[in-house]
């Protein structure tokens, strides 16, 4: 068999696993106990504090759902194919204060469109550069990816501060009117969002390229003798991971109006959390985008929810990492059981 039938194959392939039907019922069990608990909660925080029902509070839900959406699904694909990235927190930090500092440098001289297009652009220009040198540093220094999105995580924050000086970067109020605005309980900004969101799960769940992602994460070696360039299509992710950290900067500079150096300071923990409780497996060659998106859902629901409760929002950081605790440990008894 010759090595491009070998590709077109593993291409048309699924993941390979012992029993795929049981494993697809697993998957949709899943899916149906992480919409129940949300649902759950979503009422458990009304009965609380009836505000919570309220229109307004649950528009701003969904911008703070948003704001964890593009991150979950960065971290979706680095981590079904294997990897982690560590740097998506300081890349949305370091894109956010490089696109405010040319956004404030033109403002005046062209259009609040035209202007918030720009730092659009060097957001994304941001992003791809701090993923392709995660890429890099992985396929061709071959550091491992927890080392090398380590060094990427400590250089971005750091240069965040020194650029911005340790405070906020730009102020236009004109993107916070913008970012206000919208349809119902969505704003402009969630809407562009979520059809990212629909456009990056269809690529991992129903294209070549999210085929090869998966075959790469459940067993690198078979995928390597099938035909598929590991070390292209891993630099490919980790490139990608960075563009959509750093449009989550343009995100939240137009929510705030400004560049922050210590925006989404916990986004690194709370990416990884969604991920972990929409059932991706942490080994690689296991996960969905919708898992994921469900895991954004309730981690932004209970965060949020305790605040309706006068929980102090000091103990978030304790509550995600126990959501991570529990997710782990279910998938960990899960493999047991598949194992068995």
């Amino acid at each position: 068999m010759s090595v491009q039938s070998s590709s077109v194959e593993a291409a048309k392939a699924t993941p390979p696993t012992k029993k795929g039907n049981s494993l697809g019922s697993l998957a949709t069990n899943q899916l149906t106990i992480l919409l129940v608990v949300f649902v759950a909660l979503f009422f458990y925080f009304g009965s609380q504090n009836a505000r919570f029902f309220r229109t307004g509070e649950i528009s701003s839900l969904v911008v703070d759902f948003s704001g964890l959406v593009l991150l979950a699904i960065a971290e979706t694909y680095v981590i079904v194919s294997g990897g982690i990235d560590l740097s998506v927190g300081s890349t949305v930090a370091i894109s956010g204060v490089l696109g405010a500092e040319v956004m404030n440098h033109y403002q005046g001289h062209m259009g609040q469109v035209p202007l918030l297009l720009l730092g659009t652009l060097i957001c994304a220009l941001v992003g791809l550069v701090v993923g392709t040198i995660n890429a890099f540093l992985i396929t061709v220094v071959n550091m491992v990816p927890f080392v090398a999105t380590l060094i990427t995580l400590s250089a971005g924050a750091g240069y965040a501060l020194v650029v911005s000086g340790g405070g906020d970067v730009g102020n236009i109020q004109s993107a916070i009117i913008w970012s206000s605005t919208g349809w119902w309980i969505f704003t402009w900004l969630s809407l562009i969002v979520l059809v990212i969101a629909t456009v990056m799960c269809i690529v991992l769940h129903f294209t070549r390229y999210g085929r090869y992602t998966f075959a790469i994460g459940s067993n690198d070696f078979a995928a390597r003798a099938a035909g598929i360039n590991i070390k292209r299509h891993i630099a490919s992710i980790y490139v990608l991971s960075g563009l959509l950290s750093g449009l989550v900067g343009m995100f939240w500079f137009i929510r705030i109006g400004a560049g922050s150096p210590t925006t989404d300071a916990t986004a690194n923990l709370e990416a990884i959390a969604c991920v972990v409780i929409g059932g991706v497996s942490l080994t690689g060659g296991m996960g969905s985008v919708v898992g994921a998106l469900l895991g954004c859902a309730i981690l932004t629901i209970v965060t949020d929810g305790l605040v309706f409760i006068n929980v102090p929002p000091t103990w978030n950081q304790v509550v995600v990492g126990a959501i991570i605790a529990i997710a782990a440990a279910l998938q960990a008894l899960r493999g047991t059981r598949s194992r068995r």
